[in-house]
């Protein structure tokens, strides 16, 4: 079945405090949603943590709910789309796809000493040039430094070449894929602080300057107009999609 006669588009919309999935029919209206939320954990002041796993599985569990709403089957979707939260990171291993700790949000400050430090030495808007950004923790780049000088298991993962430390639609796309594609977009890959906004591609002198490894980090892709990847059988379409 060619994708102009397929009967729906799907969104999955990972967000902060829940995840959806909708069916778009194909003029473009709402026609199947489904939500479920996730823990929220705070250890301490300042600290947001999300459990990567269990996102995963709440993205699993809502999309085999619309599909059962809709009564259709990966054969009925032309494409998957996903809009997430974004700048919350997430560590997990390149071997055994599993999560190395829970993921830090958005929301996060643990990354603010790092900052302060950087913006005591050369101001708050020292790497707007290249990334459009001012230096603040609430970008992507400081929360991974963090987790690679602080948590042993993230530490262990960058000195094996086992690391991958992405944001929340690169986890997504990897699990979707079966571990095949690991990947953010362009848009995701622009709150990171160290992706240069001219060639669309990470810089290596920031990715540098945070301690960090581009063999660590996603590729960058396009927001849309190409296909990233194909959905696994085993995932929860039950198919290539």
């Amino acid at each position: 079945m060619s994708a102009t006669k397929k009967r729906f588009t799907a969104a999955i919309d990972q967000g902060t405090t829940s995840t959806r999935c909708i069916l778009f029919d194909r003029e473009g209206v709402p026609r199947f949603s489904s939500q479920m939320e996730h823990q929220q954990y705070y250890p301490k002041p300042g600290w947001v943590e999300h459990d990567a796993d269990e996102i995963w599985k709440r993205t699993c569990s809502v999309v085999r709910d619309v599909l059962d709403q809709a009564g259709c089957t990966a054969e009925d979707l032309a494409a998957v789309g996903i809009t997430n939260q974004r700048e919350t990171v997430i560590p997990w291993s390149r071997s055994s796809g599993a999560p190395l700790c829970r993921g830090i949000v958005w929301q996060d400050m643990r990354g603010s000493r790092q900052i302060e430090s950087m913006i005591s030495q050369g101001g708050i808007d020292q790497l707007r040039d290249v990334t459009g950004l001012p230096l603040s923790p609430y970008f992507a780049a400081s929360k991974m430094q963090w987790l690679i000088e602080n948590v042993p298991s993230v530490q262990q993962a960058a000195e094996d070449g086992d690391l991958c430390l992405g944001t929340v639609d690169a986890w997504l796309i990897w699990k979707l894929t079966g571990g095949q594609q690991y990947v953010t977009d362009v848009t995701n890959a622009s709150r990171y602080l160290m992706m240069d906004i001219q060639s669309l591609q990470w810089d290596r002198d920031l990715v540098s300057l945070f301690h960090l490894d581009t063999d660590y980090l996603p590729e960058i892709v396009p927001s849309m107009g190409q296909v990233i990847g194909l959905t696994s059988k085993e995932g929860p379409f039950g198919g290539e999609v």
